[in-house]
Protein backbone atom coordinates (compact mmCIF):
# COMPACT_ATOMS: atom_id res chain seq x y z
CA UNK A 1 0.00 0.00 0.00
CA UNK A 2 1.69 3.29 -1.13
CA UNK A 3 0.63 6.08 1.67
CA UNK A 4 0.29 9.25 -0.68
CA UNK A 5 3.02 12.07 0.23
CA UNK A 6 1.71 16.06 0.23
CA UNK A 7 3.67 18.60 -1.18
CA UNK A 8 3.89 21.63 1.31
CA UNK A 9 2.59 23.61 -1.55
CA UNK A 10 -1.02 22.20 -1.30
CA UNK A 11 -1.09 23.70 2.05
CA UNK A 12 0.46 26.70 2.21
CA UNK A 13 2.13 28.24 4.61
CA UNK A 14 -0.63 28.82 7.14
CA UNK A 15 -1.94 25.61 6.48
CA UNK A 16 0.93 23.84 7.47
CA UNK A 17 1.14 25.57 10.42
CA UNK A 18 -1.96 24.83 11.44
CA UNK A 19 -1.42 20.98 10.53
CA UNK A 20 1.81 20.55 12.41
CA UNK A 21 0.60 22.74 15.63
CA UNK A 22 -2.85 21.19 15.02
CA UNK A 23 -3.07 19.36 18.35
CA UNK A 24 -0.61 21.79 20.57
CA UNK A 25 -2.08 22.76 24.16
CA UNK A 26 -0.71 24.86 26.66
CA UNK A 27 0.48 24.09 30.13
CA UNK A 28 2.02 26.98 31.50
CA UNK A 29 -0.41 29.43 33.80
CA UNK A 30 2.12 32.07 32.44
CA UNK A 31 1.04 31.28 28.60
CA UNK A 32 -1.92 33.48 28.50
CA UNK A 33 -1.75 33.28 24.44
CA UNK A 34 -0.24 30.94 22.17
CA UNK A 35 0.11 29.71 18.43
CA UNK A 36 -3.03 31.64 16.39
CA UNK A 37 -2.60 35.32 16.78
CA UNK A 38 0.20 37.92 15.64
CA UNK A 39 2.24 37.58 18.77
CA UNK A 40 1.95 35.14 21.82
CA UNK A 41 0.95 36.69 25.49
CA UNK A 42 3.07 35.54 28.56
CA UNK A 43 2.77 36.92 32.30
CA UNK A 44 5.73 35.97 34.31
CA UNK A 45 4.73 38.13 37.32
CA UNK A 46 7.80 38.78 39.51
CA UNK A 47 9.87 36.18 38.27
CA UNK A 48 13.15 37.18 35.61
CA UNK A 49 12.86 35.50 32.10
CA UNK A 50 15.84 33.63 30.42
CA UNK A 51 15.86 33.78 26.74
CA UNK A 52 18.19 31.59 24.48
CA UNK A 53 18.18 30.46 20.47
CA UNK A 54 19.90 27.42 18.89
CA UNK A 55 20.08 27.94 14.87
CA UNK A 56 20.20 24.07 13.19
CA UNK A 57 21.47 23.77 9.78
CA UNK A 58 21.53 20.73 7.99
CA UNK A 59 25.05 19.79 6.23
CA UNK A 60 26.58 21.76 9.20
CA UNK A 61 25.32 20.37 12.52
CA UNK A 62 23.49 17.16 11.34
CA UNK A 63 23.10 14.56 8.39
CA UNK A 64 19.88 13.14 7.03
CA UNK A 65 21.49 10.11 5.96
CA UNK A 66 21.63 8.99 9.48
CA UNK A 67 19.76 11.23 11.51
CA UNK A 68 15.85 10.54 12.02
CA UNK A 69 13.75 13.85 11.43
CA UNK A 70 11.99 12.67 15.10
CA UNK A 71 14.96 12.63 16.61
CA UNK A 72 16.22 15.83 15.51
CA UNK A 73 12.89 17.98 16.48
CA UNK A 74 13.58 16.21 19.75
CA UNK A 75 17.11 17.11 19.52
CA UNK A 76 16.70 20.77 18.69
CA UNK A 77 14.20 21.42 21.20
CA UNK A 78 16.16 19.72 24.00
CA UNK A 79 19.54 21.66 22.84
CA UNK A 80 18.00 24.58 24.13
CA UNK A 81 16.57 23.33 27.27
CA UNK A 82 19.70 22.58 28.04
CA UNK A 83 20.63 26.24 27.66
CA UNK A 84 17.81 27.36 29.98
CA UNK A 85 19.12 24.39 32.86
CA UNK A 86 22.62 25.89 32.48
CA UNK A 87 21.08 29.61 33.99
CA UNK A 88 19.65 27.15 36.50
CA UNK A 89 16.22 28.16 35.39
CA UNK A 90 13.37 26.48 34.65
CA UNK A 91 12.18 26.05 31.26
CA UNK A 92 8.55 27.21 30.36
CA UNK A 93 8.12 28.37 26.41
CA UNK A 94 9.48 27.91 22.94
CA UNK A 95 9.36 28.92 19.92
CA UNK A 96 10.37 26.89 16.49
CA UNK A 97 11.26 28.51 12.88
CA UNK A 98 11.69 26.20 10.36
CA UNK A 99 13.08 27.16 6.53
CA UNK A 100 12.41 23.84 4.44
CA UNK A 101 13.12 22.85 0.70
CA UNK A 102 10.54 21.46 -1.36
CA UNK A 103 11.97 17.91 -1.18
CA UNK A 104 10.51 17.81 2.54
CA UNK A 105 7.03 16.60 2.44
CA UNK A 106 4.34 18.03 5.13
CA UNK A 107 4.66 14.27 6.19
CA UNK A 108 8.14 14.57 6.69
CA UNK A 109 7.85 17.69 8.79
CA UNK A 110 5.08 16.16 10.80
CA UNK A 111 7.87 13.28 11.68
CA UNK A 112 10.00 16.69 12.93
CA UNK A 113 7.09 18.07 14.59
CA UNK A 114 6.43 14.60 16.52
CA UNK A 115 10.18 15.01 18.43
CA UNK A 116 9.78 18.42 18.95
CA UNK A 117 6.02 17.69 20.31
CA UNK A 118 7.80 14.88 22.54
CA UNK A 119 10.64 17.41 23.75
CA UNK A 120 7.50 19.92 24.79
CA UNK A 121 6.02 16.90 26.76
CA UNK A 122 8.81 15.76 28.37
CA UNK A 123 9.88 19.35 29.76
CA UNK A 124 7.01 20.55 30.09
CA UNK A 125 6.93 23.37 27.82
CA UNK A 126 4.50 25.42 25.60
CA UNK A 127 5.30 25.84 21.82
CA UNK A 128 3.98 29.06 21.47
CA UNK A 129 4.90 30.43 18.35
CA UNK A 130 7.33 30.61 15.01
CA UNK A 131 7.81 30.92 11.77
CA UNK A 132 7.89 28.78 8.03
CA UNK A 133 9.81 29.50 5.20
CA UNK A 134 11.15 28.26 1.95
CA UNK A 135 14.87 27.41 1.56
CA UNK A 136 17.54 26.38 -1.30
CA UNK A 137 19.80 24.81 0.99
CA UNK A 138 18.00 22.08 2.71
CA UNK A 139 16.73 22.04 6.04
CA UNK A 140 17.08 25.12 8.84
CA UNK A 141 15.32 24.89 12.35
CA UNK A 142 15.90 28.04 14.72
CA UNK A 143 14.02 27.43 18.59
CA UNK A 144 14.12 30.10 21.05
CA UNK A 145 13.19 29.14 24.36
CA UNK A 146 12.39 30.70 27.56
CA UNK A 147 12.62 29.80 30.94
CA UNK A 148 11.73 31.60 34.25
CA UNK A 149 13.68 31.86 37.89
CA UNK A 150 13.50 33.80 40.94
CA UNK A 151 16.65 36.25 40.65
CA UNK A 152 18.48 34.93 43.76
CA UNK A 153 18.23 31.47 42.20
CA UNK A 154 19.90 31.80 38.76
CA UNK A 155 23.37 31.23 37.90
CA UNK A 156 25.71 32.97 35.42
CA UNK A 157 29.03 31.68 34.20
CA UNK A 158 30.69 34.47 36.33
CA UNK A 159 30.45 33.19 39.73
CA UNK A 160 33.26 30.89 40.55
CA UNK A 161 35.46 31.37 43.45
CA UNK A 162 39.00 30.30 44.25
CA UNK A 163 38.49 26.79 46.22
CA UNK A 164 35.24 26.05 44.38
CA UNK A 165 34.41 21.88 43.76
CA UNK A 166 34.14 21.80 40.20
CA UNK A 167 31.57 19.32 39.63
CA UNK A 168 29.86 18.03 35.79
CA UNK A 169 26.61 15.77 35.67
CA UNK A 170 26.38 12.31 34.16
CA UNK A 171 29.36 11.34 31.88
CA UNK A 172 31.22 13.08 29.25
CA UNK A 173 32.43 12.39 25.59
CA UNK A 174 29.23 9.65 24.75
CA UNK A 175 27.99 11.95 22.01
CA UNK A 176 31.76 12.63 20.05
CA UNK A 177 31.97 9.13 20.01
CA UNK A 178 28.24 8.45 19.09
CA UNK A 179 29.20 10.71 16.20
CA UNK A 180 32.09 9.12 14.98
CA UNK A 181 30.19 5.93 14.69
CA UNK A 182 27.58 7.26 12.80
CA UNK A 183 30.07 8.87 10.67
CA UNK A 184 32.17 5.69 9.96
CA UNK A 185 29.07 3.58 9.14
CA UNK A 186 27.93 6.03 6.66
CA UNK A 187 31.44 6.30 4.67
CA UNK A 188 31.15 2.51 4.38
CA UNK A 189 27.58 2.15 3.25
CA UNK A 190 28.28 5.25 0.72
CA UNK A 191 31.46 2.96 -0.83
CA UNK A 192 28.84 -0.11 -0.59
CA UNK A 193 25.04 -0.23 -0.21
CA UNK A 194 25.01 -3.90 0.70
CA UNK A 195 27.09 -3.11 3.99
CA UNK A 196 24.55 -2.86 6.59
CA UNK A 197 25.62 -1.04 10.28
CA UNK A 198 25.69 -2.97 13.02
CA UNK A 199 25.39 -0.91 15.82
CA UNK A 200 25.34 -3.51 18.85
CA UNK A 201 26.39 -2.72 21.66
CA UNK A 202 26.75 0.90 21.34
CA UNK A 203 22.86 1.91 21.50
CA UNK A 204 24.21 4.49 24.32
CA UNK A 205 26.21 6.52 22.81
CA UNK A 206 24.42 6.66 19.87
CA UNK A 207 21.57 7.69 21.44
CA UNK A 208 23.55 10.84 23.58
CA UNK A 209 24.17 11.83 19.85
CA UNK A 210 20.89 11.16 18.27
CA UNK A 211 18.65 12.21 20.95
CA UNK A 212 20.56 13.83 23.95
CA UNK A 213 18.34 14.63 27.08
CA UNK A 214 18.81 18.43 28.82
CA UNK A 215 19.86 17.84 32.31
CA UNK A 216 16.70 19.51 33.98
CA UNK A 217 16.80 16.93 36.75
CA UNK A 218 19.60 18.11 38.03
CA UNK A 219 18.03 22.04 38.33
CA UNK A 220 15.23 20.22 40.07
CA UNK A 221 17.77 18.07 42.53
CA UNK A 222 19.94 20.97 43.32
CA UNK A 223 16.77 22.89 44.49
CA UNK A 224 15.85 20.39 46.59
CA UNK A 225 19.38 20.38 48.17
CA UNK A 226 18.51 24.20 48.27
CA UNK A 227 22.20 24.54 46.01
CA UNK A 228 22.46 27.50 44.05
CA UNK A 229 25.44 27.14 42.06
CA UNK A 230 27.95 29.56 42.03
CA UNK A 231 28.77 29.44 37.99
CA UNK A 232 26.81 27.42 35.85
CA UNK A 233 26.90 26.36 32.16
CA UNK A 234 26.07 23.24 29.57
CA UNK A 235 28.66 21.23 27.57
CA UNK A 236 27.76 21.57 24.11
CA UNK A 237 31.82 22.58 22.82
CA UNK A 238 33.38 20.20 24.81
CA UNK A 239 34.65 20.10 28.52
CA UNK A 240 37.23 21.69 28.05
CA UNK A 241 35.95 24.81 26.13
CA UNK A 242 32.65 25.34 28.85
CA UNK A 243 35.09 25.04 31.67
CA UNK A 244 37.81 27.87 30.15
CA UNK A 245 34.41 30.01 29.36
CA UNK A 246 33.71 29.70 33.30
CA UNK A 247 37.23 30.62 34.04
CA UNK A 248 37.28 33.47 32.24
CA UNK A 249 34.12 34.66 33.61
CA UNK A 250 35.01 34.46 36.89
CA UNK A 251 38.45 36.03 36.21
CA UNK A 252 39.62 32.14 37.81
CA UNK A 253 42.23 29.46 36.58
CA UNK A 254 41.10 25.91 37.45
CA UNK A 255 42.56 22.34 38.30
CA UNK A 256 40.75 19.29 37.22
CA UNK A 257 41.61 15.79 37.64
CA UNK A 258 41.60 12.62 34.42
CA UNK A 259 40.58 10.15 37.15
CA UNK A 260 38.03 11.94 37.69
CA UNK A 261 36.26 12.76 35.02
CA UNK A 262 33.25 10.15 34.16
CA UNK A 263 33.56 8.02 30.89
CA UNK A 264 31.20 5.72 29.86
CA UNK A 265 32.11 2.31 29.41
CA UNK A 266 31.06 2.31 25.61
CA UNK A 267 32.61 5.84 25.21
CA UNK A 268 36.06 4.26 26.22
CA UNK A 269 35.50 0.84 24.41
CA UNK A 270 34.30 2.94 20.95
CA UNK A 271 37.47 5.12 21.63
CA UNK A 272 40.10 2.45 21.73
CA UNK A 273 38.45 1.05 17.93
CA UNK A 274 39.52 4.90 16.53
CA UNK A 275 42.44 4.42 18.48
CA UNK A 276 41.49 7.66 20.38
CA UNK A 277 42.56 8.56 23.85
CA UNK A 278 39.06 8.60 25.48
CA UNK A 279 39.96 11.48 27.59
CA UNK A 280 40.61 13.32 24.21
CA UNK A 281 37.01 12.29 23.87
CA UNK A 282 35.56 13.41 27.32
CA UNK A 283 37.64 16.84 27.08
CA UNK A 284 37.38 18.11 23.82
CA UNK A 285 33.82 16.07 22.04
CA UNK A 286 31.12 18.15 22.46
CA UNK A 287 27.51 17.61 22.51
CA UNK A 288 26.65 15.65 26.01
CA UNK A 289 24.56 18.51 27.22
CA UNK A 290 25.89 17.83 30.62
CA UNK A 291 25.55 20.52 33.46
CA UNK A 292 28.63 21.58 34.49
CA UNK A 293 29.17 24.17 37.31
CA UNK A 294 30.89 25.19 40.36
CA UNK A 295 29.85 25.03 44.58
CA UNK A 296 31.71 26.39 47.51
CA UNK A 297 33.59 23.74 49.09
CA UNK A 298 30.64 23.78 51.83
CA UNK A 299 28.58 21.14 50.18
CA UNK A 300 31.08 18.44 49.20
CA UNK A 301 29.63 15.65 51.34
CA UNK A 302 26.03 16.98 50.01
CA UNK A 303 27.53 16.81 46.25
CA UNK A 304 29.16 13.51 46.86
CA UNK A 305 26.35 11.58 47.77
CA UNK A 306 24.83 12.11 44.94
CA UNK A 307 25.93 9.19 42.34
CA UNK A 308 24.17 11.55 39.27
CA UNK A 309 27.21 14.15 39.67
CA UNK A 310 30.95 13.65 39.58
CA UNK A 311 33.51 16.69 41.94
CA UNK A 312 35.76 16.43 39.03
CA UNK A 313 38.53 19.03 40.51
CA UNK A 314 38.78 22.95 42.63
CA UNK A 315 38.81 26.40 41.02
CA UNK A 316 42.38 27.97 41.11
CA UNK A 317 43.47 31.42 41.01
CA UNK A 318 43.75 32.82 37.55
CA UNK A 319 47.73 32.92 37.73
CA UNK A 320 47.95 29.14 38.00
CA UNK A 321 45.78 28.92 34.60
CA UNK A 322 43.65 26.01 33.35
CA UNK A 323 45.63 22.89 34.46
CA UNK A 324 44.53 19.07 34.17
CA UNK A 325 46.40 16.70 36.85
CA UNK A 326 47.07 13.31 34.97
CA UNK A 327 46.76 9.55 36.41
CA UNK A 328 50.19 10.10 37.11
CA UNK A 329 50.49 13.43 38.83
CA UNK A 330 51.78 15.18 35.75
CA UNK A 331 50.25 18.61 35.85
CA UNK A 332 49.31 19.43 31.97
CA UNK A 333 47.92 22.90 31.23
CA UNK A 334 44.84 22.73 28.58
CA UNK A 335 43.14 24.59 26.28
CA UNK A 336 39.81 24.63 24.20
CA UNK A 337 40.05 22.43 21.33
CA UNK A 338 35.99 21.54 21.41
CA UNK A 339 33.59 22.52 18.31
CA UNK A 340 34.21 26.09 16.60
CA UNK A 341 30.23 26.63 14.92
CA UNK A 342 32.32 29.35 12.65
CA UNK A 343 34.97 26.31 11.44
Amino acid sequence: MNTKLTPISELGEFGLIDRLTADIKLQHSCSVVGIGDDAAVLNFANLQTVVTTDLLVEGVHFNLTYVPLKHLGYKAVAVNISDICAMNAIPSQITVSIAVSNRFTVEALEELYQGIKLACETYKVDLIGGDTTSSISGLVISVTALGIQTPEKLSYRSGARENHLICVSGNVGAAYMGLQLLERENKIFASDPAMQPDFTGYEYILERQLKPEARLDIVHLLAELNIVPSAMIDISDGLSSELLHICKRSGTGCLIYENKIPIDEQTASMAKEFELDPLVAAMNGGEDYELLFTVPVSYFEQIKAKPQISIIGRITTAAEGANLSMRDGTIIPFDAQGWNALN
